[in-house]
């Protein structure tokens, strides 16, 4: 225990006259005998204490953690007084620790003066401990007969307590005479309680507030408070501290400070981090807490037909799954349609808008999934990537795709027709060969070969490439596509030659038929 010493002085003196008939008989007024200096007392000193006033009250004062009183008696100033006492103790102490307080006498003539006893009531609450020199006790009565005390010296006296318990104490010094000097001391116990309060559970992308209470319960203050919360892995504070230190200051007895500290999770799991706060004298407390940290985890599936015809319909499943270990909470799912579709329906209250459908799922348990439908209609040909995207409240976004084929389907119609008919022998006739793709892709290589029979002869032909007529054949160049919807033409000009019921043949092969198309026109030759 450090101790703080001042000093409480008390200066007695019977009368003026006294003082002066000490001062006749012991030395000469006019070559007064120097006083020896008294020996260095072995504790600290406080700052010299304000010059007494006149009178005789006693001077009050505290200097640093010191409360100390002084007193020149009989007079009240030190240049009439014979005896000046003075007293210094710690103004606060510890319950049950113990602390030692002084009592001063010195002897402010040159002269000795004899029969000095000074007597100290302990008070109520203090356990007297021991005294340097010993005094002798009755009761709480302490006695140090001082016998002689010589001019110009000093005798300190030590006394060593401890408080029982919290409370004010006041022990007063007297002299023989009568006169009494009293001082107060006080003796507080500081305490010191911590409170940690957090969130049971919350989500990864939660802010997680630590809220830490420091109490002081005491009577005394709590110095230097600081509380210092070193935080687990995985969790630091909202500006990246792994610890945290709180400054806190001093707490007056009653007096509570709170503190809420943000911090946020950097995965899912449990955390556990004590605080602890300390102060001076050994004061200290900690306090806990748990949180447990989890997150939702949104998956997403989708299927569609791989391949289909221009015109008709595409089927696509989507299929959500929530694999955390929280709820997923305002869950949503959109799917985008691609150019290429339009819009037919879907399934579980899925809304269209501006080319996008989507699905409000609310809530997801853990585990839990969700499959929706769409049909949309191939509106062109080519490859069609469909994507769906899903997500939730702390859920990171998931999307998926789909790519689904259109192809056409070729259908060309091989139509002939005679312009003339009937015809007389030597006359000419003319055949309108016309193919018209009537299908959704194009059709390629279109070959057209026509076959005359023996009672006519080739004249000409044109149309949309050229021909090759060889004997009764005749061949026209592969048209290299015909676009849907598009037509092509050609004509081939004979000459009837007999008379009979004639027939005009015609075959047309393309890249997309398996077989050839075979088309004929009938003709009356007379």
């Amino acid at each position: 225990m450090q101790r703080e010493r001042s000093f409480a002085r008390t200066m007695v003196a019977a009368s003026m006259a006294a003082a002066l008939a000490l001062v006749a008989g012991c030395c000469s007024l006019d070559e007064p005998t120097p006083a020896p200096k008294p020996a260095p007392v072995p504790v600290a000193k406080p700052a010299p204490p304000p010059p007494l006033p006149s009178g005789t009250c006693p001077v009050v004062g505290r200097d640093g953690g010191n409360v100390f009183t002084r007193q020149a008696i009989p007079t009240g100033t030190a240049s009439t007084s014979i005896i000046l006492m003075e007293k210094v103790a710690p103004e606060v102490v510890n319950v049950g620790q113990d602390f030692e307080y002084h009592i001063k006498v010195t002897n402010l003539t040159a002269c000795e003066l004899d029969e000095v006893v000074v007597t100290e009531t302990i008070a109520q609450g203090l356990n007297y401990k021991s005294s340097d020199p010993n005094a002798s006790r009755s009761g709480d009565l302490l006695t140090w007969n001082l016998g002689t005390l010589p001019g110009n010296s000093t005798r300190i006296l030590k006394v060593r307590a401890a408080a029982n318990g919290p409370g004010t104490f006041t022990d007063c010094a007297r002299v023989t005479y009568k006169e009494k000097l009293c001082i107060t001391v006080k003796a507080v116990e500081p305490k010191l309680t911590l409170d940690k309060s957090a969130p049971a559970e919350v989500l990864l992308c939660d802010i997680i507030p630590l809220k830490l209470t420091v109490t002081n319960p005491g009577s005394g203050v709590a110095n230097n408070v600081v509380i210092t919360d070193p935080l687990p892995a995985g969790l630091k504070t909202v500006d990246g501290q792994t610890n945290v230190t709180i400054n806190v200051g001093n707490l007056n007895p009653g007096e509570s400070k709170s503190y809420t500290v943000n911090t946020q999770a950097t995965r899912t799991g449990s955390f556990e981090n004590k605080a602890v706060a300390k102060a001076d004298g050994g004061l200290s407390d900690d306090a806990a807490s748990t949180t447990v940290v989890k997150q939702p985890v949104l998956t997403i599936t989708k299927t569609a037909d791989q391949t289909v015809y221009e015109g008709r319909p595409i089927n696509y499943k989507v299929t959500v799954t929530n694999k955390g270990d929280a709820v997923a909470a305002n869950t949503v799912l959109t799917d985008t349609l691609p150019s290429g579709v339009s819009f037919v329906s879907a399934t579980d209250g899925g809304q269209a808008a501006g080319g996008m459908i989507t699905w409000n799922l609310g809530s997801m348990a853990p585990n839990a999934s969700k499959t929706v439908g769409i049909t949309v209609k191939a509106v062109s040909q080519g490859t069609v990537v469909n994507r769906a995207e899903t997500k939730a409240v702390c859920a990171a976004a998931v999307a998926a795709t789909a790519q689904t084929v259109v192809k056409g389907i070729p259908a060309v119609l091989l139509e002939v027709i005679d312009l003339e008919d009937p015809i007389e022998v030597g006359g000419q006739e003319t055949y309108v060969i016309t193919v018209t793709n009537q299908g959704s892709m194009a059709d390629t290589n279109i070959a057209i070969t026509c076959t005359l029979e023996d009672s006519q002869s080739y004249v000409s032909s044109s149309g949309a490439t050229q021909a090759t007529a060889t004997g009764q054949t005749v061949r026209f160049a592969p048209l290299a596509s015909l676009a849907p919807k598009a037509k092509a033409e050609w004509r081939v000009v004979v000459k009837a030659t007999k008379a009979g019921d004639v027939r005009f043949s015609v075959e047309m092969n393309t890249a997309q038929l398996q077989r050839p198309v075979n088309e004929t026109e009938s003709t009356n030759q007379y």
